[in-house]
């Protein structure tokens, strides 16, 4: 580990970071400045081999420029990030400021800081939190002060050879989100990940881990409607969810990431008995996205749902959907999918709905529409429908269109601008998503929408 020493035993001053590409030796130093238990060690190393192993999926957006060897995967504890806000490409300073994001948070999604006065604020939600059991942290505090809970659940539902991106996100995790709510406490409101992060923003392989026991209840928001930028071109994480008997939990998200970013997530939650399980899923900027937020349906009368809204501008793939996985009598699901091309963006819709054998009586619903906004852009549709008890009832609606010029035309004679009519039929068409955010995150969506049409990104 000569490399690393040289490259570790710099100042701080000089803030040199591990070179890039990835080893094995990169992988037990992660775990080692971490001050890992042995069991996380031996899991990142067995997953860093099926990284090697795996090649990159062959369908979907295209990855042939991705080089993993021009990545950094660590930025060990001690260093900092050397950005300032100047740094920061005017691009992303207009747009924080068009939607309206405070300035200490603009820092933050940016990453050229850790904390905020919003720090003021969870200090007080956390002590009420913590009198109701629930747990609220870091993956790395979760890790450290809760090591059973981890072990029991870390990835179980997603599995490190599931895929060449799962591996490497069990490989070279930091980061990420722990929350525990016990059995029959209700969170009467929604959790804000950024309201407690204190830890650097370094690395782009965060890892969530949520579990939501019997009869409890929780809404956990990810993430803002701005911009996050970063250096890296690649962001690679995991989210696994855990939804007990009669538990519900809604799981919201609105990611705008720069556009020199690959976005490949893999989000999975396991639902027991009458149990709900909730995506909302926004997903704008970067230069591909693959993400299909999926429910395994495990339990007598469980519930899954996925409401989700993609806009594809100039030069990117937004290649997003859901899958939900009917294993239990009884049992229900719901995707309604939404996506936007314009400006030669493509948008493609991939999902799966199964209804194994056993499975009787089960309902799905899926919806998916696409809105094209010029000759250059494109919307795709690649639906599987696995379907094996005949007692099974599924509905599937898909439709691709472009705005109706007479619509334009009555908006217009109403004194309205043909980018303002464009903008307000679009937020209709985007409006079931949207109601389903707390009211600042709606009105963040809808400008960040309406920078989109009006070409301010």
């Amino acid at each position: 580990m000569n490399h690393l020493s040289s490259a570790l035993s710099t100042s701080k001053k000089q803030k040199k970071s591990l070179p890039k590409g990835l080893n094995e030796d990169i992988v037990r130093f992660i775990s080692q400045d971490k001050k890992e238990p042995p069991w996380m060690l031996t899991l990142r190393l067995q997953a860093f081999k099926e990284f090697e192993q795996k090649t990159k999926p062959a369908w979907g957006v295209n990855l042939q420029e991705l080089d993993f060897d021009d990545i950094y995967y660590y930025l060990p504890s001690h260093l900092k990030q050397q950005r300032t806000w100047e740094d920061v490409p005017r691009d992303v300073k207009d747009t924080f400021e068009k939607i309206g994001i405070p300035q200490a948070e603009r820092e933050y999604l940016a990453g050229v800081t850790s904390q905020f006065d919003s720090e003021v604020i969870y200090g007080s939600l956390r002590k009420k939190l913590q009198k109701q059991g629930v747990l609220f942290m870091s993956m790395d505090e979760g890790l450290r002060k809760h090591p059973d809970i981890v072990k029991t659940y870390f990835s179980t539902l997603v599995p490190a050879k599931d895929n060449k991106f799962t591996a490497l996100n069990t490989a070279v995790w930091s980061g990420g989100t722990f929350l525990y709510v016990p059995k029959g406490v209700k969170v009467e409101m929604p959790l804000q990940a950024y309201f407690w992060i204190s830890s650097p923003l370094a690395g782009q392989f965060e890892r969530t881990l949520i579990v939501v026991d019997e009869g409890a209840y929780v809404h956990y928001i990810e993430g803002c409607s701005a911009p996050i930028y970063s250096d890296q071109s690649l962001h690679s994480g995991v989210v696994e969810i855990f939804v007990g008997p009669n538990a519900t939990c809604q799981y919201s998200t609105i990611q705008n990431w720069y556009t020199n970013v690959y976005n490949l997530v893999t989000k999975r939650a396991r639902v027991s008995k009458n149990g709900k399980m909730f995506w909302v899923d926004g997903n704008f900027g970067s230069k591909a996205t693959m993400k299909y937020p999926a429910c395994y349906l495990e339990g007598e009368g469980a519930h899954g749902e996925m409401l989700s809204i993609a806009v594809a501008g100039k030069g990117q793939h937004q290649d997003t959907g859901a899958k939900m996985i009917h294993r239990a009598k009884g049992t229900t699901s719901t995707i309604v999918s939404k996506s936007i091309s314009q400006q030669g963006g493509r948008a493609s819709y991939r999902g799966v709905v199964h209804i194994d054998k056993k499975a009787y009586n089960c309902r799905s619903s899926v919806v998916c529409n696409g809105l094209v906004l010029d000759d250059q852009s494109r919307s795709d549709s690649y639906p599987v429908n696995s379907i094996t008890n005949a007692t099974a009832l599924l509905e599937h609606e898909a439709t691709v269109s472009k705005i109706r010029e007479d619509q334009v035309s009555y908006l217009l004679s109403r004194g309205l601008t043909r980018t303002q009519a464009n903008a307000l039929i679009i937020s209709g068409f985007i409006e079931p998503i949207v109601s389903y955010f707390p009211m600042e995150y709606a009105v963040e969506l809808n400008r960040l929408i309406e920078m989109e049409i009006e070409g301010g990104l």
